[in-house]
């Protein structure tokens, strides 16, 4: 196997792996539109990071947990309905992003590789950079899981009105690390979509997102495998895949023992 293909391979495979349990909290909880909001703002971490000469992955790392921050700060203080910030917060960060890239006019970036990914890309510094983020937020879901899980159950057990601090600390890190494979656009699709597919035939949390995490593998291989054979793009063909996978989730008998 090509070194190339084996490093989008394993970077895949790792972002999958994490993906299944965080993305069942993110069905659960209804936080879909929150990861759409880190995505855009992972558009103005990468032009702060040009901006500041640092690295790009960094910046946006930090972004989306500062961006985490301020949205649960805003939710304490301000009357508004948790989509209402999210929209303010989405649209204005992925605006001052453009806008902050515009006045660079010595720097040229390729915002369709920020946008939609370059999987094929990724190289084996981007690989380990990958590798140790999953590791880190997927020993913070195992030893955070039964918190995590008890707050979705009982919505009283949570300190403010809306969305754990935890889980939106850990996505803010997913979507950072998964920004160099699907790209800012694409990631809330993969951890959305598996966990939506294992929902439908699981029986217990643990179940669910287990068979997120192994859906999202086969769309991995599945969209890489696309890709290589019919030369598409890397990341939307793995989040094509995880579609298919999706529908096929409604074709199956779903499971009632």
């Amino acid at each position: 196997m090509a070194d190339f293909l084996l490093n989008a391979l394993l970077a895949g495979l790792a972002l999958a792996l994490v993906a299944g349990p965080l993305g069942s909290f993110v069905v659960w909880r209804r936080m879909a539109y929150f990861g759409d909001t880190l995505s855009h703002a992972a558009l103005l971490g990468v032009a702060l990071g040009f901006l500041l000469d640092v690295s790009p992955t960094l910046a946006v790392t930090v972004g989306c947990v500062l961006l985490a921050v301020l949205l649960v700060t805003l939710q304490q203080r301000q009357p508004l309905a948790a989509d209402t910030l999210l929209g303010i917060l989405a649209h204005s960060t992925l605006s001052l992003g453009l806008v902050t890239l515009s006045f660079m006019k010595e720097v040229r970036v390729d915002l369709m590789a920020y946008l939609f990914g370059d999987l094929l890309a990724v190289s084996a510094s981007d690989l380990l950079w990958i590798i140790a983020g999953s590791a880190l937020v997927l020993a913070l879901i195992c030893f955070l899981w039964r918190p995590l899980l008890a707050i979705t159950v009982h919505e009283e057990l949570a300190k403010v009105e809306g969305l754990p601090v935890g889980a939106m600390l850990l996505i803010a890190i997913v979507i950072a690390v998964a920004m160099k494979i699907v790209g800012v656009l694409l990631i809330t699709s993969l951890l959305i979509i598996p966990a939506a597919a294992a929902q439908r035939h699981a029986r217990s949390p643990e179940q669910m997102a287990v068979g997120a995490s192994l859906l999202g593998l086969v769309a991995v291989c599945a969209g890489l495998a696309l890709s290589w054979f019919k030369d598409t793009p890397a990341g939307p063909s793995i989040v094509v895949s995880a579609a298919g996978l999706f529908l096929l989730s409604f074709v199956l008998p779903r499971r009632t023992v």
